[in-house]
Order: structure tokens, then C-alpha cells, then sequence
């Protein structure tokens, strides 16, 4: 579903990302790992059209998208949450969701203006599938709550509806676990195990290795902007480079 070739990002002539090239099989997770600084963000930032790459490109379903805008990507499939929370505070917790389907709603001037049947009647679909969407990640209870009154577990979980909101088919988390509690951790690798179960491609950057290890097919290695290692869990935990990353070697 996704392939990565020879992508670099420089900034002010440090490599952030360095010649990275790997592929992601659709229906799978697959997690990104490395020690802070790795160059994680960095990547998803490249994948997602926030940045444009120094060299390399991405192909989605085998098109050429490197550097494309954010909106286009979302259109041809590909959503994303980011690290640090992006919640609009002075709206509901499902008018947050319905941002997401943003793509699948009449947004014409006139109609709006007008306020035709077709488009109430779309805009009351798209309130009842923000809602439902949700129930889907755990948030009942917080259906017809205002964003600003909702814990930062919650919050997080919001996000993910939102991004799912734009019928994705590769689905990129970053840090979803991040500042979480173990109850949190727990609840939110469920709910990441059941959107991957529908068929959605599921792309994770995270730190919480139980979680890594727990819920990815394959996992990809970095550091400094270059592949450690990739392979299936077991592997990757195992390979002496990412113990020594992630551990520090002695003599």
C-alpha cells in the first residue's frame, strides 16, 4: 500500500531523514520505533505532504505522491493523527469528528447559504457517523460533550475518530499512547487492534514497546534518520543495534 524509496529530509544541512527506503503491506501494523531524535515525526511529516522531501519519494497504491498536499492525500485515502493533541476546544466532541468527513460533505457556497433539504439532511448523516464513530473508540459517554470538558485520555481517542471520519484506508498514529495511563494504554491498543480487524492499514510511531510488541505485524527500526532494523517483533526486539539505541552497549 505504501512505499517509501531513498526518501531524505535535510534541515540546515543536518539529515533528519537519510536515504529511508521501506514498504508497508495493506491490512497490516506497522510500527515505527527509535530513540527521540530518531527522525519518527519527521517521516510521518514526509509521508503526509507537511513537509516536502530533500530527495526520495512515496508511492500510495502504487501513484507517486511524494510531497503532495495534506487535503489530496486525505482525498486519495491516507489520514493521520499527530503527536502533540489538535482538538478545536470551542467546538463538541462531535462536531471535532465531523471536521474528519470533511471530504464527503456538499460544500458548495450557494447550498450552504440557502441551507437546502439535501444539505441538512447530509450535515444530520454526518453528525449520526461522527457519533457512531465514537461508540466505535470508546467514547459514548462523551456523545453531545463539549471537546474542552473531555480528559486528555479521552481526547486522544477523539482524535482517532476524527481521522477515521475520512474513510481511510492507511490510517498513520503518532504517539497515540503518549502521557497516558496504563488503563488508557490498554483501552487505545484495543482500539487500534479493532479499527486494524476492519480492514484499515494502521501505520504507529510509539514508545510504549508492550504496545509495539503487542500489536504490530512488522516493525521498522530508526535512528538518526536511518533504518536500525525491520522485520516481525521478535526480530527486531532481539537485533543487538536497537538494544544498544534504545539501551546504551558497555564496552
Amino acid at each position: 500500500m505504501l512505499r517509501v524509496e531513498g526518501l531524505s529530509r535535510e534541515f540546515g544541512g543536518v539529515l533528519a531523514v537519510a536515504d529511508l527506503s521501506f514498504t508497508i503491506a495493506a491490512g497490516t501494523v506497522h510500527s515505527i520505533i527509535g530513540p527521540n531524535g530518531a527522525g519518527k515525526t519527521t517521516l510521518f511529516n514526509l509521508i503526509t505532504g507537511v513537509y516536502r522531501p530533500s530527495g526520495g519519494r512515496v508511492l500510495f497504491d502504487g501513484r507517486d505522491v511524494t510531497g503532495m498536499a495534506p487535503y489530496r492525500l486525505a482525498a486519495l485515502g491516507l489520514s493521520r493523527t499527530f503527536q502533540n493533541l489538535q482538538i478545536f476546544m470551542n467546538m463538541t466532541a462531535v462536531e471535532n469528528v465531523m471536521v474528519g468527513r470533511h471530504r464527503h460533505l456538499d460544500t458548495r457556497l450557494l447550498p450552504a447559504l440557502l441551507r437546502l433539504p439535501s444539505l441538512v439532511r447530509r450535515d444530520h448523516a454526518a453528525a449520526d457517523r461522527a457519533a457512531e464513530l465514537m461508540r466505535a473508540v470508546g467514547l459514548e459517554r462523551y456523545v453531545g460533550t463539549d471537546a474542552a470538558s473531555m480528559p486528555y485520555g479521552a481526547l486522544k481517542r477523539l482524535e482517532i475518530a476524527r481521522a477515521l471520519a475520512a474513510e481511510p484506508k492507511l490510517l498513520l498514529l503518532d504517539e497515540p499512547a503518549a502521557g497516558l495511563n496504563a488503563t488508557e494504554k490498554k483501552e487505545i491498543g484495543a482500539v487500534i487492534r479493532r479499527i486494524a480487524d476492519t480492514g484499515i492499514t494502521v501505520v504507529l510511531v510509539e514508545h510504549d514497546m508492550k504496545m509495539v510488541m503487542g500489536l504490530s505485524d512488522h516493525i521498522l527500526a530508526l535512528n538518526y534518520g536511518r533504518k536500525l532494523a525491520e522485520g516481525r517483533p521478535e526480530e527486531v526486539a532481539r537485533d543487538p543495534d536497537v538494544v544498544a539505541a534504545y539501551l546504551g552497549s558497555h564496552g
